[in-house]
């Protein structure tokens, strides 16, 4: 049972955005409404309070491995607009697990809105993976906004995956992400996204490959329903001896619109930048195959979308 003070809603939304149930091992931080709602560290984990500024300061000391951090957002009080900062200090040689995201459920008639800036230095041969989900719910007519930006500071050898994922019932956010990477770093990227109704997301990615034989795999997958839009700008920068690759794949349904912007920058004469973009509508012979199994249209574009979007 997860032992906080958090309400029912709280806890479907945290179910949703970080697969909370139970109190998570390992350090967490909890914010609930622009409050506190349960904080614990390890002894390689240290969370502290910024001094000055809404948000905290996440240290992890050298040759941490195998431990996790969790710092979910939920938001479900209409109205409530915030800005926070959150820093990662990650020492070198570690190996952890950083599960974000925000929920905001919303059932007034007033916006609510969570802008997160997480900026992550990540030392020497470390390798991390990094969660983001967002999710918004609720049957008021006040919007669910959310604005996340990420920086990446990568030392030498060190790995970043980071999994972005927005499915259900965000109205509008505009999603910005940099990095820079040096000597051997490897950076990963799988973005998730799908828009209904009216909804907007706008995703801005820029990378930057500062050392040798660093690497960049910046992937989108999106679905465009109903009239809702979508605009992917994606660019690779390489200044040294790299390899990076940006990639668009979008499905379109109904009256959706969808911007796919990726762009490369070479400023070495062995950068290797490659970049693929496609927007297209369900195939018919899909929808054919799945339906001879017995399914309706609208479970087949179902079936069809879910397998896309995994």
């Amino acid at each position: 049972m997860l032992d906080l003070n958090i309400d029912d809603i709280g806890r479907q939304l945290l179910g949703e955005i970080a697969d909370i149930h139970d109190t998570p091992e390992g350090a967490y931080n909890f914010r609930v409404n622009s409050q506190l709602a349960g904080r614990h560290t390890t002894d390689n984990i240290d969370i502290m309070t910024k001094d000055g500024l809404p948000g905290i300061d996440i240290f992890i000391k050298p040759n941490t491995k195998g431990e996790s951090v969790h710092i979910p957002v939920v938001v479900s009080a209409s109205g409530i607009k915030e800005t926070v900062y959150n820093d990662f200090f990650v020492g070198d040689n570690c190996d952890v697990v950083i599960v974000a995201g925000c929920g905001i459920d919303n059932c007034g008639e007033h916006d609510a809105q969570h802008d997160g800036i997480h900026r992550f230095y990540v030392g020497k041969n470390s390798k991390i993976k990094y969660v983001e989900k967002h999710y918004g719910s609720g049957d008021g007519s006040g919007k669910r906004i959310l604005n996340p930006v990420t920086e990446v500071y990568m030392e030498e050898n060190s790995t970043m995956e980071m999994e972005m994922e927005q499915i259900k019932g965000v109205d509008s956010t505009e999603r910005s992400t940099i990095a820079e990477l040096k000597s051997g770093a490897k950076l990963v990227v799988k973005e998730r996204l799908m828009t209904h109704g009216v909804q907007f997301a706008k995703s801005d990615y820029k990378v930057t490959l500062n050392g040798d034989d660093s690497t960049a795999d910046v992937v989108s997958r999106s679905v465009a329903r109903d009239n809702s839009s979508q605009t992917f700008n994606a660019c690779v920068i390489g200044n040294a001896p790299c390899s990076g690759h940006t990639e668009c794949d979008s499905i379109i349904m109904d009256n959706g619109k969808i911007l796919a912007i990726p762009s490369l920058e070479a400023n070495n004469v062995d950068a290797m930048l490659f970049h693929e973009a496609a927007i297209g509508k369900i195939a018919g012979d899909q929808l054919i195959k799945l339906m001879s199994l017995g399914l309706t249209e609208a479970e087949a574009e179902e079936q069809i979308i879910n397998g896309f979007l995994r």
